[in-house]
């Protein structure tokens, strides 16, 4: 969890204000500095694990060959994305197709050009595999329960019942492709550990069983992401994370694990960029309301999507911020003409009483999942403009 106070004390953060001071808003600033350290302490605190940096987190180009450039490998999810990472000289045996939702022709376009790991959770997808990717090492993705821990939840629409996934494993081997493993993801930003626990019991369950009963070997677990960024809700360190996995890993597996693969995205980048907004308009509803509508020049459809349901909460800084200064109550909303997009109406955020027209704003830990999932124009308003600071 971001104090406000402590952030503004941080030495980083005149750089970042001397950095962004003469950019157009609004923007996202990202620090590679902190995308490295947060590479090297995963990498410390997993030091049995393969990393596969989930791209679809932020795929700036400057992230991705650093992450590299580090020994990440990286995880997939459309045809553009694999053309990006491989124009920048990333070997396509570092690349695992990730989605599970695929065309026919997605799997031939990542097979020719050297893809050989792919997901699938469902019959129909194992059979566009087996006919565009053969031979290819196969995981199979399991459905975890996490709608009520996780502040980003990824039930439901991906994975698919233990049962199935054991199917899927013997049909794989039927249709000649390798089967490789089983793939879960607890969700997006899971402040609860034993999440974990339940999602490596079923695993192992299905690696004893194919196993025994079909002689099929199954050697990686995927992990998907999962680890959280820093927002305003505290979550455990990331050291405790890395206890009680590995402690879960070694209840079911002893001392002879499978090969470990996680896919960080939010953990990596999310506390690595700012995003930097300016106030259009302040004003109140009626002449005696309580609260503040404070209006900015992005919003949902720009950088903050992941404000749907106000799910994440990110800290916030502003630029007349001040020891002891007043605050009160606002409501915080974007620029279109949609009544959706308001970020934050419910959970009240406290900013200063005399922020006005032109005064800046800053979401903290803005890394992930900001410019990646903003609009190419909606209302006319044009992409989000990443920088880059200097490392």
């Amino acid at each position: 969890m971001i104090n406000r106070a402590e952030y503004i004390t941080d030495p980083e953060w005149e750089r970042f204000l001397d950095f962004s001071g003469n950019l157009e808003t609004p923007c996202i600033v990202i620090n590679p500095h902190r995308v490295k350290k947060n590479y090297i302490r995963l990498r410390d605190l997993f030091p049995y694990a393969v990393f596969y940096y989930a791209v679809k987190a932020n795929p700036e180009k400057a992230i991705v060959s650093l992450l590299a450039e580090l020994g990440s490998n990286f995880d997939i999810a459309s045809r553009p994305e694999l053309d990006m990472v491989l124009d920048l000289g990333i070997s396509p045996d570092r690349i695992s197709y990730g989605n599970t939702i695929k065309k026919a022709a997605d799997v031939a376009w990542f097979y020719e050009r050297g893809v050989r790991i792919f997901a699938t959770d469902s019959r129909e997808d194992l059979k566009h595999i087996a006919q565009n990717a053969p031979g290819s090492r196969i995981y199979v993705r399991i459905l975890v329960e996490n709608s009520t821990t996780a502040d980003w939840p990824l039930s439901r629409k991906f994975g698919c019942h233990p049962d199935m996934a054991y199917d899927l494993l013997i049909m794989a081997r039927d249709l000649g492709l390798s089967p490789y493993g089983i793939s879960f993801h607890v969700g997006s930003q899971q402040r609860d550990i034993c999440q974990w626990d339940d999602a490596i019991a079923k695993t192992k369950y299905l690696f004893s069983s194919l196993e025994e009963d079909e002689d099929i070997k199954l050697t990686m677990i995927n992990m998907g992401g999962g680890f959280p960024s820093s927002y305003t809700q505290p979550t455990n360190d990331l050291s405790e994370y890395a206890a009680e996995i590995y402690r879960y890993l070694s209840d079911d597996f002893g001392d002879s694990f499978p090969h470990i693969v996680f896919e960080p995205g939010r953990s990596l980048v999310g506390n690595c960029g700012i995003l930097v907004s300016e106030v259009v308009l302040v004003s109140r509803k009626n002449n005696t309301a309580l609260n503040r509508w404070v209006y900015l020049d992005t919003g949902r459809f720009n950088g903050l999507i992941e404000t749907l349901d106000e799910s994440i909460k990110y800290p916030i800084v502003t630029s007349k911020d001040c020891p002891g200064g007043k605050e009160a109550e606002v409501i915080l909303a974007g620029p279109t003409c949609d009544s959706m997009d308001i970020l934050y109406e419910d959970y009240k955020y406290r900013l200063p009483v005399d922020l006005k027209i032109g005064d800046r704003i800053y979401f903290l830990s803005t890394g992930a999942y900001t410019a990646s999932y903003a609009s190419v124009g909606f209302n006319g308003f044009p992409p989000i403009k990443t920088y880059v600071m200097d490392s």
